[in-house]
């Protein structure tokens, strides 16, 4: 007998408990209709928790003018709203940051599908609803049947009204509890004519259109069959979780039980029947046993066939997987799904050699005690015995290859048990033939071992029962030890058959977890998204014996082949149309589908949650359905490649995103340079140029000399900054080139020494250069701004009155130009970022002023000359010394005022 595994709650179950703790509850008061008392009944039962002791608070409630509603929210605390203006009106919203501060224990908030005043933080309440649950703050609030997204186009139908105020499906589910406000239509139709849901000037209106009976009668019915569905997904989820054995026939659900019988499309059909008569929901659900590997492909086409037609007639389809007892795997099944009627094809006729195969249908009626069973036939009996000849005719395709294996066995065995015969008894010899048909059974399957069995019952009564060398039998005890040895054998080639079935199953079933792995080991090496697709191509088309294609939105919007195994192939109309089918529709199209089944190509959407980013082709080798296992390996490597496309995209956003960032944060530091560093000299030069040419001031001529150099060191130094800014554009889109040639150092010195005069003139200039000081391979004009910028440094964080010291030395190739200052210094850490553009150590409020691109620039020069720069302490630890790294110029390179 199989063993049961004992009764263990559902993981998922369990897990979905889980992540709702923490989470504030919702419960959702559900109406037919405004009217009901669905607001009425929420405040209700809101003063009855805060006579309770809960916190309760008024987050939002809409009166409509009802005496009795505002009543009732009189007596509860009330949260303030939020004014927000529109179009030159203030509208009054949650205020969802005071109800967050406040913090009760439980929140009403009224009209959960209303949209918010554009600019707000949600544009829907049910998001502000959300937000307040994940902070841990229950919720009650209210709903109309007519608000729920899935249920739009059918109230629309009904009542002639589309509602554009929807909550999607998800949302409604998480809710905790949903209680229906009912009220028979009659009562509404008079509380609508005595004042209490409009106002007296909308009655007539509103009784003539969507209040008329048979509106309210057909919403009422909705209401009614929402809730109960809701209670029926929470009774199942209360089963799983607390590993509840099944069914509870508290609401019907149907499950239709396929394989590969040709009653089973009747099956499906007769399943839908039952299911839209008892308006209930239902399931088909076929068991892969390691048998369904040797099914013929017409049989295997019949239950492919069969699951497609139920997807296509609305059931939800299942796939099981068990190593032999189907019966057992449909029931278990069925009870956790709390199922309570059955759908099963009548009992198949059985060839005399398969009596042993498991009795799917007479198991299911032994032990289906709690379960209604429908037993559905099928008239076409021609149709069955000749699908019914392919699976059990499946191991005996090959009968040269049986025959050949099954008597060289027997003639083995034969030849083993011939020189014991005289020694051992007669029923000892059995052993021997049982264990060569134990070996062809495992090689060859059941029909083989049925073959063995036969030949080795008639070899082993000819050769070593008496009379010897006949099939007469003389003792009744022989015949006994015959009829033994050939049941043994039977028993022994169907065990050593569904034996080598599984092995077979696991050896296929290792096959494809060891494709996928390989498959999803290189996707997750791959640089890049070409790697990604080529390696899905070739992956679907050796897995699945196809040949296969990956197409994705080009540049135009339109699809292009981006990948093909084993080639690019020319697609033709019925295939590109069903490639846009299922681009644009997110649903396969193509072969085996109901959407352009012509083609001879069928296309899988790739997609993840945020969009579609295009399509999988494949093209069978041989006319085949998508049977349930191809079809779980495609959509399986169709997951994976979008996943790893999906992080390339990710990794490109970010990177954008990061590009964004630095952009942004450049810009800022140029408007900042611009609005302050470069303003500054400005001023200084409009007040001396303004002071020089107003005529009533006198000035003395050293005055005047003063201002007009203050003017001119201020628009130098404001030449500087532009020039700077220049530069740091040449070197950003690399059009810089160097005039390099051969230059004294000591000159550049010297020239860079008269531009900064002025910054220079209250600090300790000192040159510590050798006369024969190699001279250097650069341009003298970008080295001397590159040097400049350095110096200016050295002067703008250097003390007052402080040593500058610009030294020179050789090394074997290079010559070293160093400028030591002896201010407060760089600190370590920021010794390398002080290169980035506009990045300036932090210094404290009293710092000097500046762009922050000079060092950038300097560095950006000396590395355009095949140089370094490099920034380390000054002597003692104390100041900074940058040093420049230079080409020397080659010995024979003639000097600058040569050329």
């Amino acid at each position: 007998m199989p063993t049961t595994e004992p009764d263990r709650p559902d993981p998922q179950a369990l897990l979905d408990a889980h992540r709702r703790d923490g989470r504030g509850r919702l419960k959702v008061f559900l109406g037919a209709s405004p009217g009901v008392g669905k607001t009425f009944a929420m405040l209700e039962e809101a003063r009855q928790r805060q006579r309770a002791g809960r916190d309760v608070v008024v987050a939002l409630v809409e009166t409509h003018g009802r005496a009795e509603t505002a009543a009732l929210v009189a007596s509860l605390e009330v949260l303030p709203r939020k004014t927000v203006p529109y179009r030159g009106q203030m509208l009054e919203e949650l205020d969802l940051d005071g109800l967050l501060a406040r913090r009760p224990q439980l929140a009403l908030i009224d009209e959960f599908a209303h949209t918010n005043v554009p600019g707000a933080r949600h544009p829907k309440r049910w998001q502000d609803v959300v937000e307040v649950l994940d902070a841990g703050i229950d919720v009650t609030t209210t709903l109309n049947i007519q608000h729920i997204e899935s249920l739009n186009d059918v109230v629309a139908s009904i009542t002639g009204v589309r509602v554009q105020e929807t909550v999607p499906d998800e949302v409604l589910q998480r809710a905790d509890e949903i209680e229906l406000i009912d009220l028979p239509p009659d009562e509404l139709i008079n509380r609508l004519r005595d004042g209490k849901v409009y106002v007296p000037q909308q009655v007539g209106k509103a009784l003539e259109s969507f209040f008329t009976k048979g509106n309210l009668t057909a919403l009422r019915e909705l209401a009614l069959r929402t809730a109960a569905s809701r209670v029926d997904a929470d009774m199942l989820t209360y089963m799983q979780a607390h590993a509840v054995k099944g069914p509870w026939p508290t609401q019907e659900r149907l499950l239709v039980c396929v394989n590969e019988a040709p009653v089973a499309k009747a099956l499906v059909r007769a399943g839908k029947r039952m299911a839209d008569r008892a308006r209930i929901p239902w399931i088909v659900a076929t068991v892969v046993t390691p048998r369904h590997e040797a099914l013929g492909e017409e049989a295997r086409a019949t239950t492919t066939e069969a699951l497609r037609l139920a997807e296509t007639l609305g059931a939800e389809v299942v796939t099981r997987h068990t190593e032999r007892d189907v019966a057992a795997e449909l029931l278990a099944f069925a009870r956790s799904r709390n199922v309570t009627r059955l759908v099963v094809g009548r009992p198949r006729q059985r060839w005399p050699w398969v009596l042993l195969r498991e009795p799917v249908s007479d198991r299911i009626l032994d032990l289906a005690t709690d379960f209604e069973v429908t037993v559905v036939t099928h008239r076409a009996r021609v149709e069955r015995r000749r699908i019914l000849s392919a699976p059990d005719m499946a191991g005996w395709r090959d009968w040269g290859a049986i025959l050949s294996e099954t008597c060289g066995a027997m003639a083995a065995a034969t030849a083993i048990a011939w020189p014991f015969s005289a020694h051992l008894p007669v029923a000892s010899i059995a052993v021997v033939y049982l264990l060569a048909v134990s070996i062809v059974a495992f090689r060859q399957g059941l029909a083989a071992a049925l073959l063995a069995s036969a030949l080795g019952f008639l070899t082993y009564n000819f050769f070593f029962t008496t009379p010897y060398y006949s099939l007469a039998v003389e003792q009744h005890e022989a015949v006994v030890a015959l009829l033994v040895f050939l049941i043994s054998a039977v028993f022994t080639g169907t065990l050593a058959s569904r034996l080598k079935a599984q092995v077979d199953s696991m050896r296929a079933a290792r096959r494809r977890t060891e494709t996928l792995y390989e498959f999803a080991r290189k996707i997750a090496a791959a640089t890049k998204a070409d790697d990604v697709l080529w390696a899905a191509a070739a992956h679907i088309a050796v897995t699945l014996n196809c040949r296969s294609l990956i197409l994705m939105p080009g540049a135009s919007g339109a699809l292009e082949q981006v990948q093909g195994h084993p080639s690019i192939e020319e697609l033709d109309a019925k295939a590109e149309g069903a490639a846009r089918w299922a681009f644009e529709r997110n649903e396969p199209a193509g072969a085996g589908t109901t959407t352009l089944p012509t083609s001879d190509w069928l296309f899988v959407p790739l997609a993840t949650a945020r969009r579609i980013l295009g399509v999988i082709g494949v093209q069978f080798r041989e006319a085949q359905g998508l049977d349930p296992e191809t079809k779980r390996l495609l959509l399986a490597v169709e997951d994976q490649v979008a996943v790893a496309l999906e992080r390339f995209t990710l990794a490109a956003d970010l990177e954008d995103a990061r590009v964004s960032a630095e952009g942004e944060k450049l810009r800022a530091a140029l408007l900042n340079s611009v609005s302050h560093d470069l303003r500054t000299p400005l001023v200084t030069v409009i007040g001396a140029v303004t002071t020089l040419a107003d005529a009533e001031t006198v000035l003395t001529a050293e005055n005047r000399s003063e201002l007009i150099g203050t003017a001119l060191d201020e628009a130098r130094r404001l030449d500087r900054y532009v020039q700077n800014l220049l530069d740091m554009t040449r070197l950003g889109h690399g059009a810089l080139t160097p005039n390099a040639q051969s230059v004294d150092l000591r000159e550049v010195v010297g020239r860079v020494r008269g531009d900064l005069a002025r910054p220079l003139a209250g600090h300790e200039v000192v040159v510590d250069m050798p006369r024969d000081l190699p001279r250097a391979l650069v341009d003298p004009v970008l080295i001397g701004q590159a040097l400049a910028n350095v110096v200016e440094n050295a002067a703008k964080y250097g003390p007052p009155g402080g040593r500058i010291v610009i030294g020179g030395q050789p090394t074997d190739d290079m010559v070293i130009l160093t400028v030591t200052d002896d201010g407060p210094g760089i600190p370590a850490a920021d010794r390398e970022r002080v290169f980035d553009q506009f990045y300036r150590a932090a210094r404290g409020d009293g710092a000097p002023s500046g762009t922050g691109l000079g060092l950038a620039i300097v560095r950006g020069f000396v590395e355009a000359h095949g140089g370094r720069v490099s920034i380390d302490a000054g002597p003692g630890g104390r100041g900074t010394a940058i040093a420049l790294t230079l080409p020397r110029a080659p010995v024979n390179e003639p000097p600058e005022e040569a050329r």
